[in-house]
């Protein structure tokens, strides 16, 4: 049995506690209104809002040119209008920035656990032989959903109902304004999306549930009874799966940019999901091996998860670049916008997850020999892990905060939380059951297993 150790634990409370300091710190500065968003972009030397104030100091008018005075009070009364939309907007950006940087966080790691979720059925269901001895770090890691999809619910109920303003089609003043958006009403709306998150929550967790307790059964009973239940309920939820996945992608990412849509989104998101999950999944055995425990795991277990970090990073950049170069190449001013927001603000972040997330993985991974060294698997996990947090950074922040982005306090803070969260909970699962599987009719070939 695997037990928790105190510095573990302690690492992940200080983890969680910095994170809610900066988390709370980031919702404090926000500001509050469009005065102090205009004081703010002051003291950067934006020119927005000085014009007025400007003509203001001149002190004259001229008498003898009532006409032209006439046209310049309508001139200026336009200006002040522009002025306090650009104001208003700004600051909408401005307070989205910690909620944005909450909700970038949370979904990473609720993402990380459901993709070992999916990971895990797909091992049932293909009858696996190589890795039961990882049976139990999955339902470690997967027990993160709930926690995690709590928060998640939450975040996506405050949001929806626009008690703050990441979605932009939960705006009743915009949507009134905005036939696209109109159009799209009857799926975007606040109601529709906490029904239909949660019947994706409850059917993921409902797997979950069931597949912990066969595992756990089968640890007590011999034959294959419970593996048979758990391939039939794997199977079952595979297909579900794929459904809600795709759904719950257009839902929580793409609709903040409810003007744009790719048919290839869904599965965008779900090669992100796996790359993170199956990385996690190898990072944290790999841990367990280093701390003596998972004795059974071999070099050719390793190899094995890293081909996979391999082959989903490329199928991520097969995704990437098919999705990019469709829409790049027609150049159609609806499609095309979404891109070209993203590489004139958001530049690095976008060539930088790229490379991250492809260049770094294949330069490193493709030689069979360096997938069974450990540290190089470790790097790699690492690397790749916050490559695709950069991602999901660039798929949010532009339809959130837009061009008033930035690394700070808020997004440290967010990270810190929800690591320490996703740390203790995780390591804390991995105590209520041994490490390794019983009577699962393909341990014995997981143990001998070597490639």
């Amino acid at each position: 049995m695997y037990t928790l150790p105190n510095k573990l634990k302690l690492f992940a409370i200080i983890f969680m506690v910095i994170g809610a300091i900066g988390i709370v710190s980031g919702f404090l500065n926000a500001p509050a209104n469009t005065a102090e968003v205009k004081e703010m972009l002051a003291s950067h030397g934006d020119g927005h809002g000085n014009e007025t104030s400007h003509e203001e100091s001149n002190g004259h008018v001229d008498e003898g040119h009532g006409e032209e005075t006439a046209h310049a009070g309508e001139h200026e009364a336009v200006g002040h209008g522009d002025e306090e939309a650009h104001l208003e907007h700004t600051l909408h950006q401005l307070q989205n920035r910690p909620w944005s940087a909450l909700y970038i966080a949370c979904f990473f790691f609720f993402m990380i656990a459901l993709g070992c979720l999916a990971f895990y059925a797909i091992q049932f269901a293909a009858q696996a032989g190589w890795s039961p001895v990882l049976f139990r770090v999955m339902e470690g890691i997967t027990a993160y959903l709930v926690p995690g999809g709590i928060i998640m619910f939450v975040l996506l109920a405050l949001s929806g109902f626009h008690l703050n303003h990441l979605f932009v089609w939960a705006d009743p003043e915009v949507v009134a304004h905005d036939k696209l958006i109109q159009g799209k009403s009857g799926w975007l709306n606040g109601t529709g999306l906490l029904i239909r998150a949660a019947i994706f929550m409850g059917g993921w967790l409902l797997y979950r549930h069931f597949a912990v307790k066969f595992s756990r059964k089968s640890d007590n009973e011999a034959g294959t009874t419970w593996f048979k239940k758990s391939f039939r309920i794997s199977a079952g939820f595979l297909v579900f799966f794929i459904y809600t996945e795709s759904m719950m992608s257009w839902d929580w990412l793409m609709s903040f940019d409810p003007h744009w849509f790719s048919t290839l989104y869904g599965w965008y998101v779900f090669a992100g999901m796996m790359v993170c999950a199956i990385t996690t999944i190898a990072l944290v055995t790999i841990y367990l091996k280093s701390k003596g425990y998972l004795e059974v795991v071999n070099d050719s277990h390793i190899h094995d998860l890293a081909k996979f970090m391999f082959g989903f990073s490329i199928f991520w950049t097969y995704l990437w670049f098919s999705q990019f170069m469709l829409i790049w190449y027609a150049n159609i001013p609806e499609e095309v916008t979404y891109f070209v927001t993203r590489i004139e603000q958001y530049k690095l972040p976008f060539f930088g997850m790229l490379a991250m997330n492809f260049l770094f993985p294949v330069l490193l991974l493709m030689n069979s020999d360096y997938k069974r060294v450990n540290w190089f698997v470790v790097l790699t996990g690492i690397v790749i892990l916050a490559g695709h947090y950069i991602d999901l950074f660039v798929m949010v922040m532009p339809g959130t905060v837009g061009s008033s982005w930035y690394i700070g306090i808020p997004e440290l803070g967010a990270m810190c939380f929800f690591f320490g969260l996703f740390v203790y909970v995780v390591f804390s699962a991995l105590t209520k059951a041994p490490l390794v599987v019983k009577n699962n009719p393909f341990i014995k070939e997981s143990k001998q297993y070597h490639y």
